[in-house]
Formats: C-alpha cells, sequence, structure tokens
C-alpha cells in the first residue's frame, strides 16, 4: 500500500479480526495471572520477575491461537463436567493402580473405535484430550468421525463411560449430540 493511501473497507476488516480486542487481551490476561499466581503461590513475590513476560507471551500466544469464532462455555455444564472428570480419574486411577500393582498383572490391552458426536473443533479436541487423561484410555487416532482408543482392558466397554464424557463436554460447549450409544463399525 502507499504511504498516504487510504486503507480499503476489506483491508481494515481484516485488520481487526487479526487483531484481538482489549477486552479479550485483559480477561486472558487476567485469567492467566490468576493462574500464575494460584501455580506460584502469593509468598515469594519474586516470582513474578519470571511471571510477568510469562503471563505477557501467554496472552500473546493465546489471543492469537485461540478460536476466532466466538466459543462460549457453558458455566452450568463446566460445573457438571469438574465433578464427573475428578470422580472419573479418581475411580480410573484406582483400578488402574489396583490392576497392576496387584501380584498379578490384570490388563489385556486393546483399540476400539468410538464414533464422535461433537461437531465444534475446539469441543472435539477437548474431548479427545480428556480421554487420554483419564486412567486406562488413551486417544490413539482420529479419522474423520471416528476416534481410534487405546484401552488398558479390552473387555470392560468404555463406551457408555466415553457417551457421558461427552455429553458432559457437549453441555460446556453447548451442542447437542445425536442420540446414540454404540461404538463405531
Amino acid at each position: 500500500m502507499f504511504p498516504n493511501a487510504t486503507p480499503s473497507n476489506d483491508e481494515m476488516d481484516a485488520d481487526r479480526v487479526w487483531r484481538p480486542s482489549m477486552l479479550r487481551l485483559l480477561y486472558s490476561g487476567a485469567v492467566l495471572c490468576l493462574l500464575w499466581f494460584t501455580l506460584a503461590g502469593h509468598e515469594d513475590l519474586s516470582s513474578w520477575i519470571v511471571g510477568v513476560p510469562t503471563v505477557i507471551a501467554a496472552t500473546w500466544v493465546h489471543t492469537r491461537l485461540s478460536p476466532r469464532d466466538g466459543v462460549r462455555l457453558s458455566l452450568i455444564g463446566g460445573t457438571r463436567l469438574i465433578p464427573f472428570f475428578l470422580r472419573e480419574s479418581l475411580m480410573g486411577g484406582i483400578d488402574v493402580a489396583r490392576r497392576v500393582v496387584g501380584p498379578r498383572l490384570n490388563v489385556a490391552p486393546g483399540f476400539l473405535d468410538y464414533r464422535l458426536g461433537l461437531t465444534q473443533p475446539s469441543a472435539r479436541v477437548f474431548f479427545i484430550d480428556l480421554v487420554s487423561l483419564l486412567p486406562g484410555t488413551l486417544s490413539a487416532d482420529v479419522r474423520g468421525e471416528t476416534l481410534r482408543i487405546h484401552a488398558l482392558d479390552h473387555g470392560v466397554d468404555p463406551v457408555p463411560d466415553l457417551v457421558r464424557l461427552e455429553e458432559r463436554v457437549a453441555a460446556l460447549y453447548g451442542e447437542t449430540l445425536p442420540n446414540r450409544t454404540a461404538p463405531a463399525p
């Protein structure tokens, strides 16, 4: 563009989309500051020597890489997901420990294909990440609408738990899932 030229409407719109709003920057920065404060503790204020540049960099990365489609999360969905995830993690951790620490190794690993019902990309990624965080399951591959899961015991059907987890992620993201409980063919 020439130095004295006035930008076109398309160029101004593209610039507006590229730059995050000040409110979004402030919100992201505040959440990341709170996270740093929680992790680093309030006793040692010298941690902010590293914390301030880290929060600034993380805010910049977050606002540049986060989706611009206006994903909104449901507070009610989040309050339903967190206790469910914590309970499943605890129970799954106890089950995995019982299987591998006992006198006889009680595992029978295998793969399972699970048909995804979530349509929003960010909701899908979050669900896939949560599956890997639950003890005894690991998201191994995604192809189209199918998630391949490695399970610690192929004799135990994880589909009902996966459906419940996906329903809670859908509620968090305000999505409606199709009615189905069967794994992908």
